[in-house]
């Protein structure tokens, strides 16, 4: 397994306030895809998109991207093509009035033994009310083992076309970061809709097939919402 990864340079054309900047960045990524007929049937499929994206950096203490400026955003999928595609259609994305991609440059990443995850952006994951899982709302831990788990096991399913046989979850031991559930917010069709979730320290058992799954987790997202900047991962390994 390896994933493939862009790091890209943007130059901010307005003023960009934090709360906004994960809805700037998922349509900028989205309006790229859909430049192309085969990303674009990705992009409006309602399955998994198999990218994750994170934030602008350095973080402004300010909370605001200054025009003018230049940040940098990194773009990770097991899916090589799509990458070369972005490394074209981000720069030619001339028109989006918020910021332009200037520089994009690839890497792969093969698999490497993950002692640690540590989730950048809030992971999502919803329950079967209808609600994001938080301590507050919830407060099941096994049931967000399992939701977690469950989500990367069918990523695996989709990608591989085979079930992992896999018997225990692949988490060791999870620890939740944030004191307050972390949002992320979009607007579609005149709708505000906000996700609640949490940043998360994971050490993922050593086996064989839970290796895997958290090795998925940092090419292609953990927990839901990846496409709107939800579950970007750094893993400490060897």
């Amino acid at each position: 397994m390896k994933y493939f990864e862009l790091t890209c340079t943007a130059y901010i054309k307005r003023d960009i306030l934090f709360r906004d900047s994960f809805e700037k960045l998922s349509k900028y990524i989205s309006f790229s895809m859909a430049q192309t007929n085969e990303f674009k049937e990705l992009h409006n499929s309602n399955g998994f998109k198999f990218y994750t994206f994170n934030n602008f950096s350095p973080i402004e203490k300010s909370k605001i991207y200054k025009r003018g400026n230049s940040y940098t955003f990194l773009i990770r999928s097991f899916n090589e093509n799509l990458i070369d595609q972005l490394i074209i259609s981000l720069r030619e994305n001339i028109n989006n009035p918020n910021f332009q991609v200037i520089q994009a440059q690839k890497k792969s990443v093969k698999e490497f033994f993950i002692s640690e995850l540590y989730s950048i952006t809030p992971v999502i994951v919803s329950t079967e009310k209808g609600f994001f899982w938080t301590m507050e709302k919830d407060g099941d831990i096994m049931k967000l083992y399992k939701q977690l788990h469950s989500n990367l096991e069918r990523k695996y399913i989709s990608l591989y076309g085979k079930k992992p046989q896999i018997k225990d979850n692949f988490i060791q031991l999870l620890e939740i970061k944030n004191r307050v559930p972390q949002t992320i917010q979009n607007h579609k069709n005149g709708k505000s809709y906000r996700f609640f979730g949490n940043k998360f320290k994971i050490v993922p058992r050593e086996d064989e097939l839970s290796q895997k799954l958290a090795f998925l987790a940092l090419g292609c997202g953990l927990g839901e919402k990846n496409s709107f900047g939800g579950g970007f991962c750094i893993g400490k390994g060897k």
